[in-house]
């Protein structure tokens, strides 16, 4: 496989007992590969996205008390803290969940989301294939399935946690209160 054609799986599951949002995020091969936490006790919705040393990589700000949802990812590393990166907001659409979203590496639309929002696809800008989204029906946590392809940025380190970003920050928006 070739590096152009390059995807990894991932599997998001939120904890079952938890205030806020927590989440462990596993590769195919059952292994850690980042965890997410929430601020506790806060009105707006804050998320860390760490690696599994306990840095800080990316986080995730919901932007006030809002009628329709708006979010912000902002790099968490050292030197770095708190540059935005992406902004997600939500459209005003009916019968449908609608997002645009514009960051640092461009523009990404979401495909696929319908009233029951279990699976999607994330495009870039030019309608290639960055991610797909599965959540699992049947279940007492919300867990994912995403696959990512080729992610953001051969030359950034953090590419696939900013698309596993943008998932949580969907799920956030659909599915936390």
């Amino acid at each position: 496989m070739t590096e152009a054609n390059r995807s990894c799986r991932y599997f998001i599951k939120e904890r079952l007992f938890t205030l806020g949002n927590n989440f462990k995020i596993k590769d195919e091969s059952g292994h850690v590969r980042y965890i997410v936490r929430s601020k506790k006790w806060s009105l707006k919705k804050k998320l860390v996205i760490e690696d599994t040393n306990g840095n800080a990589i990316l986080k995730i700000r919901e932007n006030g008390v809002r009628f329709l949802d708006q979010f912000h990812i902002l790099s968490a590393r050292d030197g770095d803290s708190d540059r935005q990166i992406a902004s997600i907001r939500q459209k005003l659409t009916l019968f449908k969940h609608s997002y645009t979203i514009y960051s640092i590496y461009g523009e990404y639309k979401v495909k696929g989301l319908d009233i029951f929002d279990h699976s999607f696809v994330l495009k870039n800008k030019d309608d290639k294939t960055i991610a797909i989204v599965h959540k699992k029906f049947l279940s007492f946590t919300d867990t994912y399935k995403i696959e990512v392809f080729d992610s953001v940025d051969d030359k950034d380190q953090d590419g696939d946690a900013f698309i596993l970003a943008i998932v949580i920050v969907l799920h956030s928006s659909l599915y936390s209160a």
